[in-house]
Formats: C-alpha cells, structure tokens, sequence
C-alpha cells in the first residue's frame, strides 16, 4: 500500500523546482537576458563582451552566459559587476531605471558602482575587472 505524500513534502519539492527554473540563464524570451557575448573565433582569448555601442548610456546589458553585467552609467564610462545576485545566487536579468535587477526576490543594484539599492540584497554586486579598446568592451 502506497501513502500519498504530505502536503509539505509536496509543496517544498514544487517549490524548489520552481526556484531552480527561475535562478537558471537563459533567455526568457523577453530579451532581458542577454546571450552575445560567447566567445568567437578570432577574438583574443575570447574575452571580448561587447561593443560599446551595444550598451545603453544610463543602462546596461546582462550577459548570463559570461556571469557579467556591463553598465554605462555616463557616456564613455563603462563598469562590470558579477551578475549572480549577492542575496542568494541567482542571476540579475535586467537594468532599468538606473539598476540593476535580480527576479528571484526583487534586489536592486546601482548601475554606478553596484550597491544595493534595494533589498533583500545587503551587499553590493562584486565588481569586474573590463577593459576597452576602440569599440570593443573585453574582460580583463
């Protein structure tokens, strides 16, 4: 004789099937999730990101794949912080309105210098290390 699950066991293991899709890359078809940047025959090391043109002044882009969100917060004036949320892990998706934002409990981070602008977040996004040269945007 079988016995049906709890309703707990059942709820926590929805649950966490439900956050494990929604923390994952990827596109989400909307277009918040970047997937340029893989690296290409005939870019050195593969390190190249982007081209400058391809990052909004007072925005940004999130590239998933790479684990990287690149910000122009004034023109000419790029940064790159990691892209996993310091909250728990899960991979910011979008930049809008000056932050950067993680899906999974609604943290916000300043595209200037990543700190927390809103929470549950309580440490800023980690900074990474980019360079650029003529159009080009590589991490360094």
């Amino acid at each position: 004789m079988t016995h049906p699950a709890p309703r707990r066991t059942v709820l926590l293991v929805t649950g966490a099937a439900a956050l494990a899709a929604g923390c994952g890359g990827g596109s989400g078809g909307d277009g918040s999730f970047a997937s340029e940047g893989t690296p290409s025959a005939g870019t050195s090391g593969g390190r190249e990101l982007a081209k400058t043109s391809d990052i909004p002044v007072g925005g940004g882009k999130v590239f998933a794949d790479r684990k990287v969100v690149v910000t122009q917060p004034a023109q000419g004036e790029f940064k790159a912080f990691s892209a996993i949320c310091t909250h728990q892990g899960c991979t910011v998706a979008t930049v809008a309105g000056g932050t950067i934002n993680c899906p999974c409990h609604g943290s916000q981070f300043r595209i200037t210098d990543g700190s927390v602008a809103r929470g549950p977040a309580s440490t800023p996004l980690p900074a990474e290390r980019i360079t650029v040269q003529g159009d080009s945007i590589e991490r360094a």
